[in-house]
């Protein structure tokens, strides 16, 4: 696509690999909203000591996300394992380094929405969701879920939620997204494009 169009980056944390598949997911839901791309960045990992050792581009997956790429999106979806019902630090990382954004109001009236993988069912799915919410919220942003309007809500068998969509990856975090997950994954990615489209045109009309 041309890079004269708006995007959402879809930036996400995965370990495993499930977070990742998710991802693709909703930036494949992007793609499907015309005039508008999605732009697949992901974090890289910490560790308790200080010295950075990792490379700059990771051997596999999206490339690391930059401030710019947060600063220039139309729009962002935010995706992270869980770790004890709360975000993974490398995200939380990522986010509390921030500030300058969040001082010249950069992502204000902007949307964004979140996804999240477990290993259980019950894994702390939502508890997650929220977690990444909160900060977007400090941003200005203005928060979109998943609607019942996307009935695959009432019917599935494993993730999915109101918050944001999700994804129960397994004991051994192998098990891949099933159809119901991707559908909410899609759909979750082409109602942030739309919001997106239409909030960058109220600016517009603002000017």
């Amino acid at each position: 696509m041309p890079s004269s169009l708006p995007y959402v980056l879809v930036l996400y944390y995965s370990r495993h690999g499930a977070t990742r598949q998710m991802a693709e997911q909703l930036a494949a839901g992007v793609e499907r909203v015309p005039g508008i791309a999605a732009r697949l960045r992901c974090v890289p990992p910490v560790s308790t000591t200080c010295e950075a050792v990792d490379p700059e581009i990771p051997a596999e997956g999206a490339i690391y996300a930059s401030a710019d790429d947060l600063r220039d999106c139309a729009g962002l979806a935010l995706g992270s394992p869980t770790r004890f019902g709360n975000m993974a630090a490398p995200l939380k990382y990522f986010l509390d380094g921030t500030s300058e954004l969040w001082m010249n109001g950069a992502l204000i009236d902007k949307p964004a929405t979140a996804f999240t993988s477990t290993s259980s069912l019950h894994g702390g799915q939502e508890t997650t969701l929220i977690t990444m919410l909160m900060p977007l919220l400090h941003h200005g942003m203005v928060y979109a879920g998943l609607p019942y309007s996307e009935t695959t809500l009432f019917t599935t068998q494993s993730g999915g939620t109101p918050y944001g969509a999700s994804h129960v990856a397994g004991s051994r975090s192998g098990r891949a997204l099933d159809d119901d997950e991707r559908t909410l994954c899609q759909a979750q990615g082409q109602r942030v494009a739309r919001l997106a489209l239409a909030l960058t045109a109220l600016k517009g009309v603002d000017r």
